[in-house]
């Protein structure tokens, strides 16, 4: 038997971000189901960071992780973790309060946001149509994240802090035993008096293999597809563009675009995959909206973005399971929340509070607390 400070079920961004924290305070030990850590949201996400994005609770936590961000840790990373990418929000006539309410809502959230002239939108993105857009608000200082250099700053971080990765590792069995969790992973068994479940879409069901009650988590499908923009354009530049009452997406992805109808299909956890239905949709949005012409799909895919009640996170002890961390619930703001959440879970499984620069932007437990949703025994 492996025994450990802490284990950590789940090697995305939230297990994997975690584990390196809780590294510098004890022994580690990073399960993961799957061959390769990420494998399922965290490996098919097209990440930004977005100020304006979500309720409060994200947005402060987006605000403290961006100097992480901007500038990584020594020997964390070999390439920037971020490039400016600004976002374009559009809208047609019938959307003009759907625009009002962005503006409102992510000034709130302390994004800088201010509306522009459809010739200005069109400088910055040249394909939009006079005829259908009719208001564009910019949100400048959104910045595309290379998710899987986070991933892999993440993980040999936490490696070369001593940390132990095991994949293949799927949790067959997990038991409090007196003062610790015993854990039957991958024909080994681990035991730590803290476990830290990250098991992203998972979440409940590693829960429920705790004996805990289920914080009402749904995995929710999302479609994206790659094309080709036009030959004559360098579309690296182009913004992330966003319909304003977000019903589907396009940016740049390399060379080519990316585009999703953001949909929200509720899902059992799985390894999901796209439907021909959502494919079609939003290569319709794109070619409405703009003077594209999607003639080939490149690549199409889908990953599950799970959510709670409050759509808002979930990082706190079981009040019922001691030793059981919940950190799920992370939805679509998990890669740009990652550096400051897992901080958080930290100091809540190290000190019992959140780490003073938490505090200091009015963070407090009770808002992560998964004592804050209704859970019902099943």
């Amino acid at each position: 038997m492996a025994n450990h400070d802490f284990i950590v079920v789940g090697a995305g961004i939230a297990g994997a971000s975690a584990a390196y924290e809780l590294q510098q305070h004890g022994s580690v030990a990073l399960l993961e189901r799957e061959p390769l850590p990420g494998q399922h949201t965290t490996g098919r996400s097209a990440a930004f960071l977005v100020d304006s994005y979500a309720g409060p609770v994200v947005a402060k936590l987006t605000r403290a992780g961006r100097p992480f961000f901007e500038q990584p840790p020594d020997e964390f990373t070999d390439i920037p973790l971020v490039t400016p990418n600004s976002v374009l929000w559009i809208g047609r006539e019938d959307q003009r309060a759907s625009l009002d309410a962005t503006i409102v809502e992510g000034r709130k959230a302390g994004a800088e946001l201010y509306e522009i002239s459809i010739a200005e939108a069109k400088a910055i993105c040249p394909v939009l149509r006079e005829d259908y857009v009719a208001r564009a608000v910019a949100e400048p200082s959104a910045m595309h994240i290379d998710v899987a250099g986070l991933l892999d700053g993440f993980l040999r971080g936490f490696r070369r802090r001593g940390g132990e990765v095991e994949t293949k590792a799927e949790v067959t069995r997990i038991e409090r035993s007196g003062e610790a969790w015993e854990i039957d992973a991958g024909g080994q068994r681990f035991r730590a008096p803290v476990v830290v479940n990250a098991a992203g879409a998972w979440c409940d069901v590693l829960g429920r293999l705790a004996g805990a009650r289920p914080i009402g988590l749904q995995p929710l499908r999302r479609t994206a597809i790659t094309f080709d923009g036009p030959k004559d354009a360098n579309t690296r530049l182009w913004p992330l563009v966003i319909d304003a009452d977000e019903d589907f997406y396009f940016k740049p992805e390399g060379a080519q675009l990316l585009a999703s109808p953001c949909d929200e299909t509720p899902s059992e956890p799985c390894d999901t995959s796209p439907e021909d239905y959502d494919v079609a949709l939003v290569a319709d949005h794109v070619q409405r909206s703009t003077n594209l012409e999607i003639r080939h799909i490149r690549n199409r895919w889908a990953g599950l973005r799970s959510f709670v009640a409050d759509r808002s996170l979930v990082a706190g002890m079981d009040a019922e399971r001691a030793g059981f961390f919940w950190l799920a619930g992370q939805g679509g703001f998990g890669i740009m929340t990652s550096p400051a959440a897992a901080r958080a879970a930290a100091g809540l499984i190290v000190n019992g509070s959140l780490p003073p620069d938490l505090q200091a932007i009015g963070l407090t437990p009770e808002m992560l607390s998964p004592e804050r949703l209704e859970r019902r025994s099943e």
